[in-house]
């Protein structure tokens, strides 16, 4: 009788297809925060420079992205206002993500009152639809790009302290935990050493992955004014402001449009990357039967 035998074969390296996507998305990333960090250098023209004489002026060989109504270079102003958009966007997943982490490791590792009360307040920040919550908070923080952050930290950081929570509370019983414990580390080292390393990844694949959406909703509260104010060059308020120009100067709210739909589709694509990279299963390798 013929045994059956099985072929253990290693799946494309976890693979040259996702590294690939991973260097790919990366750098476009990358080339976007560098682009921020650099405005101020990189504009062909002052962004806040106004010239009625050259208002509206469609793209040419010198206003690649045309002007708006005060004749502003809209080239110009879409690229300050990557510094903007993307380091508001970055220093909110910042303040969430580690917000987050610190409550949600605080409550799955102690537990007990502080992790019922914890808890019980993210459960009333999540009864709430998110974006009228974000606007209802930033009207009362009178709006600005500081209250439009911090109404949407608000209502953020419930989904991280969960994540980091619910993993906590898998691992810490866990018998290296309990090496650890034995071998005299203490809470804190136990946490940083031990825990922290080994929840990372669901932490930065939904950091990542937040980059694009909390640059969609800091770009919506500025279009509805309660961002950043004109003449500041932001890409949401930039659509605001255009909007009446729809139809006969399409360039104004196009450009930033456009700047705002790219940047979120690469910090998406990045961080589905970065989730297919960091999950186990796309390292286990494949038996097949023969």
């Amino acid at each position: 009788m013929r045994e059956k035998k099985t072929i253990v074969r290693k799946q494309k390296a976890p693979g040259k297809g996702i590294k690939l996507k991973l260097i790919l998305w990366g750098s476009l990333a990358l080339l976007i925060l560098l682009t921020a960090a650099f405005a101020p250098y990189i504009t062909p023209h002052d962004p806040y420079e106004q010239d009625l004489g050259r208002a509206l002026w469609a793209p040419c060989r010198e206003y690649l992205l045309g002007t708006d109504r005060y004749g502003r270079d809209m080239l110009s102003r879409v690229i300050m206002g990557a510094r903007t958009s993307v380091f508001s966007a970055v220093l909110l997943v910042l303040i969430t993500t580690v917000t987050g982490s610190v409550a949600g490791t605080v409550c799955g590792y102690h537990g007990g009152k502080l992790d019922t009360f914890l808890m019980r307040v993210s459960d009333v920040f999540l009864a709430f639809p998110g974006m009228v919550f974000a606007i209802a908070a930033a009207s009362v923080l009178k709006g600005g790009l500081f209250g439009a952050v911090a109404a949407l930290a608000l209502i953020s950081w419930p989904k991280y302290a969960r994540i980091v929570r619910s993993q906590v509370m898998a691992i810490k019983n866990a018998p290296y935990m309990e090496a650890a414990r034995l071998a005299g580390s203490g809470t804190v080292k136990i946490i940083f050493r031990h825990m922290l390393p080994n929840i990372a990844g669901p932490v930065v694949t939904t950091a990542v992955l937040d980059m694009g959406t909390m640059m969609m909703e800091i770009a919506g509260l500025s279009f509805l004014g309660l961002g950043a104010a004109p003449p500041a060059a932001e890409w949401g308020s930039m659509m605001s402001n255009g909007r009446s120009m729809l139809q006969t100067s399409p360039w104004v709210i196009l450009a930033p449009g456009c700047a705002i739909f790219l940047t979120v589709m690469i910090f998406n694509l990045l961080g589905d990357t970065v989730r297919d990279l960091l999950d186990p299963r796309q390292r286990k390798k494949e038996e097949l039967p023969l």
